[in-house]
């Protein structure tokens, strides 16, 4: 039989696939059943940057008013014995995975600054947290804002908490850098240990009937996943950060293709969302099916084999492969032009 077995972040992980942040991965039933499944390990929801800053204003409002016409509590607002934060509740549940999970359980962190906010991943660090993922959801909207401002700012974000923890530290990048290779190896000079390839961006729609701006959230699909297994292949050999990849992975051949272009581990997130944490023993049954139909001994033997260092053509993943998809285009019987 295949050995499956990975690492990941300094972890020795069963298998490569690894349940991302999702409604499922934050309740304590849905992750015993997701680890039941066979998952090898889980990456909590995101605690979110702006609730906690959101919930510190709030509660400033809170201590300042309620001194107003007695001054003699001016210098005495306690805040109230049965209050909890988001942050409180984020690390009780995390406490909660911990006792309860024989997998790892990688925390999240989502915001845009290297702020305060940062100062929680201690905490995070001292409920048990196995690693922590960085999740820069950031949309540049400043036309004044340069690319390498940008970039910058994810760099700033990793140099500001990486020397503050000492568990593993991962970051989720967009799909929309310019020179991806070179700054992944900016990152791994601040001294993260893995990148996580791509973030979904959700895209606003706009309501025809009510003129306004509408959230919209549609799951992923497999076509999604070929972006990642590009990257990641172009990244495979070009550095010593752990590769992750995120976004479209379905099926057992999605999860396979990117572990033939060098990623460590393989994220789920939309598969599960639609068709529930038994998926993953599906997955992995196929998975070492395929593995032994093809002789492979292992993931380790697997990996990386077809990256863009190791591809019989390593110029498909570059510009050759777009002239060869225009050049193969047929017209679809029925269609005239």
């Amino acid at each position: 039989m295949a050995d499956l077995s990975t690492h990941y972040l300094g972890l020795a992980l069963k298998n490569p696939i690894v349940p991302s942040s999702s409604p499922l991965t934050g309740r304590l039933d849905s992750a015993l059943r997701l680890q039941e499944a066979g998952a090898a390990a889980i990456v909590m929801p995101s605690l979110f940057e702006e609730k906690i800053q959101q919930e510190h204003a709030l509660l400033d409002r809170f201590l300042d008013e309620q001194s107003l016409g007695h001054g003699e509590a001016t210098s005495f607002r306690p805040i109230p014995a049965d209050y909890t934060s988001s942050e409180d509740r984020y690390l009780e549940t995390l406490q909660q995975l911990k006792s309860a999970l024989d997998i790892p359980v990688i925390a999240s962190l989502n915001g845009v600054t290297a702020g305060g906010w940062l100062e929680c991943a201690l905490a995070i660090q001292d409920a048990g947290a196995d690693a922590l993922e960085l999740n820069v959801y950031y949309v540049p909207g400043d036309s004044n804002e340069t690319g390498a401002a940008v970039e910058q700012r994810y760099l700033d974000i990793a140099a500001a908490l990486r020397p503050r923890v000492s568990i593993p530290v991962t970051m989720k990048l967009s799909s929309q850098f310019s020179a991806p290779l070179d700054f992944v190896r900016k990152l791994e000079q601040t001294g993260v240990q893995g990148v996580c390839l791509f973030n979904r961006f959700y895209q606003p729609d706009i309501d025809l009937d009510t003129l306004a701006m509408a959230p919209k959230l549609d799951l992923s699909s497999s076509i999604e996943s070929l972006l990642r297994v590009r990257w990641v292949g172009m990244l495979h050999g070009h550095t010593n950060c752990n590769l992750a990849v995120t976004g479209g992975f379905h099926t057992a051949a999605d999860a396979l293709k990117a572990l033939l272009a060098g990623a460590d581990v393989v994220h789920l997130c939309s598969a599960l969302l639609q068709r529930g944490p038994g998926l993953i023993e599906t997955l992995l049954t196929d998975m070492q099916r395929w593995l032994e139909d093809k002789e492979y001994l292992s993931v380790d033997q697997l990996r990386g084999s077809l990256s863009c260092r190791h591809a019989p053509n390593p110029s498909d993943y570059a510009r050759a492969n777009y002239i060869d998809v225009l050049d193969s285009y047929s017209v679809p019987d029925g269609v005239q032009f």
